[in-house]
């Protein structure tokens, strides 16, 4: 018994050892069951992994780390497969329907230029008379007392009275009563009261009275609004100063100021319609009478002028107009005309993303064009697309951006 212990502990120190140097064998030179071709390409996906930042695409690096302009972690760059063309940019149906992208195919029309303009109701300048006082003197009483009010052909609007005129009837008394044989100093004293605007019965009265007229009336030359007045009661006024300014109202002006940009469109005689937030729900119309040829140099900008009738004086001076002009463009008929929103603008070319035909998913592939005229939500195209291509009309932000994080041509890339 003794010499079988003796054996025993001779040989459980060995194998303790053995079975140690086994297990830490198998710790330092173990490895997983991963086949050869998945390490094959694991490897060639580390290779050929390139990294972008998502607010940053033009950076490319071959291994993980932070955007070198903004910090954030870079993400892997998506690859597509073999058979996708490699300017295009794939997106899945649950996508596009995310970005909430729209397509149109596109057919050739008319084009027609909308221009808006803004501006308001002015008095028509040829339609506005000057009161003046045809004799000087003291302003009795102003019968017209506030600007605003409409006055008639023939109404009194104020009473003067006048040295020079109470002279002037003196000399015709005088001639009638001391020279009654001489006819023509008679007529030479009533012309010179008709100079000075007496009516034939105002001279009338004054010969069959036989008495000099202190105060006289004086009369509207014209109907309309007074639009200014000048004197006031108690003041004294020379011969030929304004008393009022009266604006025959029947018929106005609209006055549009237009742009440099929008003045090739607006020709005399363009049809023009407005309308009034004054008078909601109503819309008027008329053609351009006028078109000034001197720009403002303050507000770049040149007057448009509407002649229209003025029925029940609806239109008032200094209303504001929101007007809008339709202009036609024979030279670009029958061409291709695409909304604003489909084009990707960056300053030195237009570009658009317009859909691959027979695709399995939908793809997308930039397109330069060259624009013609902008018109009021749409461009003239005269170069790039043809009759029949699918573009994308909304959501086009959204196709670039995927184009940029799947390292495809976008607005961004150069030339």
């Amino acid at each position: 018994m003794k010499t079988y212990s003796i054996f025993q502990k001779m040989w459980i120190k060995p194998l303790l050892w053995l079975v140690g140097g086994l297990f830490l064998g198998w710790l330092l030179f173990h490895q997983t069951t991963t086949s050869k071709s998945e390490i094959k390409e694991l490897t060639a996906q580390e290779v050929h992994a390139i990294w972008t930042c998502a607010m940053h695409p033009q950076i490319r690096e071959n291994k993980p780390g932070l955007c070198p302009i903004c910090a954030m972690e870079l993400i892997p760059l998506r690859s597509s497969d073999g058979e996708v063309d490699p300017y295009a940019v794939q997106m899945t149906e649950a996508g596009i329907k995310l970005a909430e992208v729209e397509t149109t195919v596109i057919t050739k029309g008319n084009a027609q230029k909308t221009i808006h303009l803004y501006g308001k109701i002015a008095a028509d300048e040829r339609r506005i008379k000057t009161q003046s006082a045809h004799y000087g003197g003291r302003v009795e009483e102003l019968l017209v007392g506030f600007v605003g009010e409409t006055v008639i052909k023939g109404q009194v609007i104020a009473r003067i009275y006048s040295p020079s005129l109470i002279a002037a009837q003196e000399e015709l008394l005088q001639a009638k009563h001391l020279n009654p044989a001489q006819p023509t100093l008679v007529q030479a004293a009533r012309e010179k009261l008709l100079q000075w605007k007496l009516t034939n019965r105002q001279i009338a009265a004054v010969e069959q009275s036989g008495k000099v007229q202190s105060v006289f009336d004086v009369t509207a030359n014209v109907s309309g609004v007074v639009i200014a007045k000048r004197v006031n009661q108690g003041d004294y006024v020379q011969q030929g100063v304004s008393l009022y300014e009266v604006a025959d109202l029947s018929s106005v002006w609209v006055l549009f100021d237009a742009y440099e940009s929008d003045l090739p469109w607006i020709k005399k005689g363009s049809a023009v319609s407005f309308s009034l937030e004054s008078l909601p729900g109503q819309r008027f119309s008329g053609t351009v009478s006028f078109v000034d040829p001197v720009i403002n140099p303050s507000t770049r900008v040149a007057q448009v002028r509407v002649e229209v009738a003025n029925k029940g004086n609806q239109l008032k001076p200094d209303m504001f107009v929101n007007g809008v002009v339709s202009s036609a463009l024979p030279k670009y008929n029958n061409g291709i005309v695409i909304p604003q929103s489909a084009v990707l603008w960056t300053g030195e070319r237009s570009v658009v993303y317009v859909k691959t035909k027979g695709a399995k998913m939908p793809e997308f592939r930039m397109r330069e064009i060259v624009l013609g005229p902008a018109l009021s939500n749409s461009y003239v195209v005269l170069e790039g697309l043809h009759e029949g291509d699918e573009i994308v009309t909304n959501g086009t932000f959204s196709v670039d951006a995927s184009a940029q994080l799947d390292g495809k041509p976008s607005m961004m890339s150069e030339k």
